[in-house]
């Protein structure tokens, strides 16, 4: 053998001897590093494993809050303005182990036709092949149906695989509750609402924590879709619904008020409008209107302009200015007063009366002044008065109230202003511009509770929205009426004033207001008036806003009742023509439907036929339940529906079944108005009622075919 052949075998050896050391290395390396998993999946699995798994639970299961079902909002006569009702969505764990499938099979025909009777929307054959497909992949949550009313909720649990259960039959349901309006507009933006991210408003807003209640707990958990799903019952924390608040709203008052406004404020084309009235005695606010025209012209209650909007008042401020003249003894209601032409000069300012074209009115008396509303006239008395020492005006105007906010109970209150002799925009015709309603800020709430203290002779109250609150028939606190200012000023100002405040309606510049049943006092007012939005004009013209505040019967003031009318684009802007007109039928209507406000009738005897309560037609098991607790005798049928008419008797109540057919118009008439929108709404209608009370007539024929989305028109007595 050669060398060259010797070298080249030790050469491949040492070649083949690498390699082998190469592999062992690699074999040595994967062998180290499968240890290494091993041991890791050990240590996770022994040491770590319990954390692990609690910080996967925190992932997936929670405890999160059962939303209370909050109270209701009531009018002063228990109709209802605000409810929650509940909805549903509903769910079936498909793959739960009790749910074998032969009793899947058995029952999965019947509930997919029960599902499409209910629902409508797909057919039996369209549920069924959902149903099979969903448990043919393991669904544990599949979706059945979303926004399910109670009643519709109480259907499914009769229903085939559903009568089983939660474990059984995997039937399950989340409650949510979803906020209405049976009455929608009256009194939105006083109702209110609360939202979350919004700033709350209102009634909603302001008794939120009462009407709240106290969520309760549920141990939830996070499926696919990242929808949550109850676990179980066992640490379940039941909620505690919220107190209901009983409003001082009149809803019949609250829908003349606002019909009133809207009409006026068409015919005059205005940016916006508000009505109040109140109780003189109580405070109690029994209507509060505020619309707001939007870019179509059309109305809605965009904004409570009547406890939010501070402006410059015009000539409604004439009164606390009179009153702190007289008080203070400057001035008598016969004290004569130069008026002039019209026209007068202040430094570089013009004031004008409203009939200086027609050479003014001269010389006239106080009370012919304020009648006939002479802003020289006032400004003449108050200049005279207090030229001097104007400071003192001042003061007896915050004497009276007038420039702190009222401390109502709803949130956004406007703040008020009278202007301090130290304050840098005072100026040598501030306390002139005063005297008639210019450099000072009111908005309407606080003009009408200071003539509401007139009203009252000198006690000013604190206006109140809510009577009482309730948890069920429990009253939990009364709100009772706060005095804000015992005495604004003296009774015999009082006496004087008043007499004036029937004058404007008299002879002065309300004539249009008079009343041939009962005496209105009060006083117009118009004003240019400064906007955030457009200063003093509106739509190229002079912005001017036109009001009325006073009260009724004037011998006796039941109500007060201030209208501010803004930016009338119309050419007609005095307060007795725009506003005077809404203060007229809304005090005509309120007095028609005030008996106590009448001259009292001779006594006369009255003799019940009946000593049965009247019942409206409703829900079976709740009118029989009323009935029986007060001990009066039912008398029904053996198989009695849900729904039924009442019939009184003598010494008993009939009930007799009012049978409900799939896909016909129900039979309503006799129901309240809840009962009659719960059936037409299940139904498919959309309901539109007009009136209170129980349902008179129908718009749609009982028995006739439903059309889904079609119209029903309640006539309510």
């Amino acid at each position: 053998m050669t060398i060259k052949r010797l070298k080249k075998l030790t050469n491949e050896k040492d070649i083949q001897k690498e390699m082998k050391w190469r592999v062992y290395l690699v074999y040595f390396a994967v062998c180290l590093f499968g240890l290494v998993i091993i041991g890791k999946a050990l240590a996770i699995q022994i040491l770590e494993g319990a954390e692990l798994k609690r910080k996967v639970e925190s992932l997936t299961l929670v405890d999160k809050s059962i939303e209370a079902v909050r109270g209701n909002i009531y009018s002063e006569d228990g109709s209802l303005l605000a409810t929650s009702i509940p909805i549903y969505e509903v769910r079936m764990d498909l793959n739960t182990e009790a749910l074998t499938n032969a009793i899947f099979n058995e029952g999965i025909d019947s509930l997919a036709y029960q599902l499409s009777s209910l629902f409508k929307d797909k057919s039996p054959a369209s549920w069924k092949q959902e149903l099979v497909r969903a448990r043919a992949k393991g669904a544990r949550y599949h979706l059945i149906k979303r926004n399910v009313r109670y009643t519709e909720l109480k259907q499914m649990k009769t229903f085939a695989l559903m009568r089983r259960g939660r474990y059984k039959g995997g039937f399950l349901y989340i409650q949510k509750n979803k906020r209405e309006m049976p009455f929608q507009v009256l009194a939105a933006r006083t109702i209110g609402y609360e939202r979350e991210g919004v700033t709350p408003v209102g009634l909603e807003g302001a008794y939120s924590k009462q009407l709240g209640g106290v969520n309760g707990q549920r141990l939830m958990q996070k499926i696919a879709g990242g929808v949550w799903m109850p676990v179980g019952d066992e640490n379940e924390v039941e909620p505690q619904d919220g107190y209901d608040i009983y409003s001082t709203i009149d809803i019949n008052i609250q829908d003349v008020a606002e019909s009133a406004l809207l009409k006026q404020l068409e015919r005059q084309q205005a940016d916006h409008g508000c009505v109040v009235l109140m109780e003189v005695s109580t405070g109690n606010v029994k209507a509060i209107a505020n619309l707001k025209r939007n870019v179509n012209g059309n109305y809605y209650e965009g904004y409570n302009y009547a406890i939010g909007e501070s402006t410059e008042p015009g000539s409604t401020f004439k009164l606390p200015a009179l009153v702190a003249a007289i008080e203070d003894g400057h001035v008598d209601l016969e004290d004569l007063v130069d008026c002039g032409n019209g026209k007068l000069n202040l430094y570089d300012r013009t004031m004008y009366d409203s009939n200086f074209d027609d050479g003014g009115w001269g010389k006239i008396s106080v009370k012919r002044v304020f009648e006939v509303s002479s802003n020289i006239g006032m400004a003449k008395i108050i200049r005279g008065a207090y030229a001097k020492n104007p400071q003192k005006f001042v003061d007896h105007l915050k004497s009276m109230s007038l420039s702190e906010p009222l401390g109502i109970s709803i949130a956004g209150e406007g703040k008020p202003a009278i202007k301090n002799t130290d304050n840098n925009s005072w100026s040598g015709i501030t306390l002139e511009w005063m005297a008639h309603g210019y450099e000072v800020l009111q908005t309407p709430l606080q003009i009408l509770t200071y003539y509401n203290a007139i009203a009252n002779n000198g006690k000013m109250v604190r206006p109140k929205f809510v009577d009482k609150i309730t948890k069920g028939r429990t009253v939990v606190e009364e709100v009772k009426t706060e005095v804000i200012n015992p005495a604004v000023c003296s009774r015999k100002t009082i006496e004087k004033v008043k007499q004036v405040l029937e004058g404007v309606i008299e002879n002065g510049t309300a004539t249009n207001l008079k009343n041939a049943n009962f005496k209105i006092a009060g006083k117009t007012g118009t004003a240019q008036i400064a906007n955030e939005s457009y200063g003093y004009r509106y739509e190229s013209k002079v912005s001017h806003q036109a009001s009325f505040a006073g009260y009724f019967p004037a011998e006796d003031p039941k109500y007060s009742c201030i209208v501010v009318v803004n930016a009338p684009s119309k050419n007609v802007y005095y307060g007795n023509l725009v506003a005077g007109p809404i203060f007229k039928e809304v005090a005509d209507k309120v007095y028609a439907n005030s008996l106590e406000i009448h001259k009292p009738l001779a006594p006369q005897k009255f003799y019940a036929s009946s000593k049965i309560p009247y019942s409206k037609s409703g829900y079976h098991d709740d009118v029989k339940k009323v009935f029986e607790s007060i001990g009066v005798e039912v008398k029904s049928g053996t198989e009695m529906s849900e729904w039924i008419s009442t019939s009184t008797q003598k010494e008993s109540v009939e009930l007799t079944d009012r049978k409900l057919i799939d896909n016909l118009v129900p039979n309503v008439k006799g129901m309240g108005v809840m009962d009659a929108i719960y059936l037409l709404e299940n139904a498919g209608l959309k309901v539109r009622f007009v009136g209170r009370g129980s349902v008179r007539s129908q718009s749609i024929q009982a028995g006739s075919r439903v059309y889904k989305g079609s119209e029903i028109v309640l006539e309510l007595t």
